[in-house]
């Protein structure tokens, strides 16, 4: 085979944030040995979201992967741990449930350890679901544990995630892409040139300087300066299917412990966030304006908050959906300039490191790729859709009924996938299994559980276990991970002893 294909020599990423920087450390980190440059241009005009303080667990291999020393990234970034997050008053007002991260119990006999639990249930058994969940059980007792002493316990599946402060994730970044090479030019831009094909060959700033490129990476956010505004791709509206359509966000002191989850409370015309940093509280209530007015969210999201408040509290608007095109010609989206889902389940950083690993994975060269751009595409079609559906599935399973905006729900039409996945499960509590999907088997029962969902029934080959062997193995699973829980830090303690934020 001969090598006729031209590489790229210099990628342009537009906008900075953390997913301009996490973009920027990516391709810096393959090619910090090489030849290609990468230049990253960020206004200093544009004001950063800066709200996405939660993530989830594929965060901590993102960063392992690119060679950054976990504990100093959380000092760094004040950020804290997570295990999952509470859910409060979405099934029904004074009703809470927990959604973990990690495995559920353990594989009995060859059997899913959800169709034992139901077994049980079915035999009379009322144990809760959550009460074998690592995750869970550390949230309750407000505990953290040390990764590698948990080896060979109970807790050795348990996985977590990060809050953190989205700006200092994002000037962490920074620093770190500086170091490996990745060039930053502070600068607005004010026009964008493009070849006779379409394909854009160069921005020019407000200072007259105009910066080339091969490959350029929009990370300009809701502006969208190339793949929306340049290139005119279409954004697909997703607003049918999750009306909430505003946000306001708040930063308060911390006024109790930091929990190791996030907590979701629904409110009368959508949900707020609470988020635990060991700095401060991070708090937003995402709604629709249909059915409130911001001033009447504002008050009520200040109504459900402690501490003092740290700054005046800040009105996003947006639109749920995605580009039709997230790679377009020489152009790639991330970020909020890729699309927008609410973060009810702290998926926006998870996106943006998914789609830069595909992105390697279909690395292209300056000749123009149909057929790699046409599957990434449709890949991150379907991520979207994945979480869509199961953001939806929070919502429509509500048996609130006390406000507009929850009796709407009760009718309003769910996307198909969904209601086949909910067919299939309501008979024998199977799920339909997805290639590569963000959300496994424990996210789904654990929110259907949660919100009231039971299946009919449950697989009759089970009925060939010795139900009292069952019963007793489940106890004894259940009882260990209760005592090894409690030989845990507190939260707490854990980040005083082994990564406390700097600049407190």
């Amino acid at each position: 085979m001969q090598k006729t294909q031209t590489p790229i020599k210099k990628f342009v990423i537009v906008g900075g944030g953390t997913a301009g920087w996490l973009a920027g450390a990516t391709l810096g980190n393959i090619f910090k040995h090489s030849d290609v440059e990468v230049e990253l241009i960020e206004s200093e005009d544009v004001n950063i979201i800066g709200v996405g303080e939660a993530t989830i667990p594929p965060l901590i291999d993102t960063l392992e992967s690119l060679g950054i020393d976990l504990a100093n990234f959380i000092s760094e970034t004040q950020a804290s741990f997570k295990w999952g997050i509470k859910f409060e008053d979405w099934y029904k007002k004074g009703h809470s449930y927990f959604h973990p991260f990690g495995e559920l119990g353990q594989r009995i006999d060859g059997h899913e350890f959800y169709q034992c639990w139901l077994t049980l249930k079915a035999n009379g058994d009322n144990t809760p679901l959550m009460a074998y969940s690592p995750e869970a059980v550390l949230s309750q007792h407000n505990r953290f544990f040390i990764p590698h002493q948990a080896m060979n316990t109970p807790l050795a599946g348990a996985r977590f995630a990060l809050h953190l402060d989205a700006v200092l994730a994002g000037k962490y970044l920074c620093n770190f892409a500086q170091k490996i090479g990745v060039k930053r030019t502070v600068g607005h831009i004010e026009l964008v040139d493009k070849t006779v094909d379409g394909c854009i060959s160069s921005v020019t700033l407000t200072s007259g300087q105009t910066i080339a490129g091969d490959f350029f990476i929009d990370c300009s956010g809701f502006n969208s300066v190339l793949i929306g505004k340049a290139l005119n791709t279409n954004y697909l509206d997703w607003s049918e299917y999750l009306p909430c359509n505003r946000a306001v966000a708040v930063q308060t002191t911390l006024s109790e412990d930091i929990a190791p989850y996030t907590v979701s409370r629904a409110q009368e015309a959508g949900w707020s966030w609470h988020i635990p940093l060991q700095h401060r509280m991070g708090n937003g209530y995402v709604y629709s304006d249909k059915y409130i007015s911001d001033e009447q969210a504002t008050a009520t999201l200040m109504n459900n908050v402690s501490g003092k408040v740290l700054a005046p509290p800040r009105v996003i608007p947006f639109k749920t959906g995605l580009r039709e095109q997230v790679w377009n010609k020489n152009c790639l989206a991330l970020g909020l300039a890729q699309g927008f889902l609410e973060p009810l389940e702290s998926t926006a950083i998870h996106l943006v490191s998914k789609s830069l690993a595909l992105f390697v994975r279909m690395f292209p060269t300056k000749q123009h790729n149909a057929v790699l751009q046409a599957e990434f595409n449709r890949r991150i079609h379907q991520d979207y859709a994945e979480i869509r559906d199961f953001l939806v599935l929070h919502y429509c399973t509500t048996q609130r009924s006390d406000s507009p905006f929850w009796r709407d729900w009760q009718h309003r039409a769910i996307p198909q996938t969904l209601g086949q996945r909910m067919t299939f499960f309501t008979q024998q509590g199977g799920l339909i299994p997805d290639v590569e999907a963000l959300f496994q088997a424990t996210s789904w029962y654990a929110v259907l559980d949660g919100m009231g969902v039971r299946p009919k029934g449950y697989n009759p080959t089970l009925d060939a276990l010795d139900i009292d062997a069952l019963r007793k193995s489940l106890t004894m699973g259940r009882t260990a991970l209760e005592q090894c829980v409690l030989k845990q830090p507190s939260h707490a303690q854990f980040l005083h002893k082994y990564c406390p934020a700097k600049n407190l």
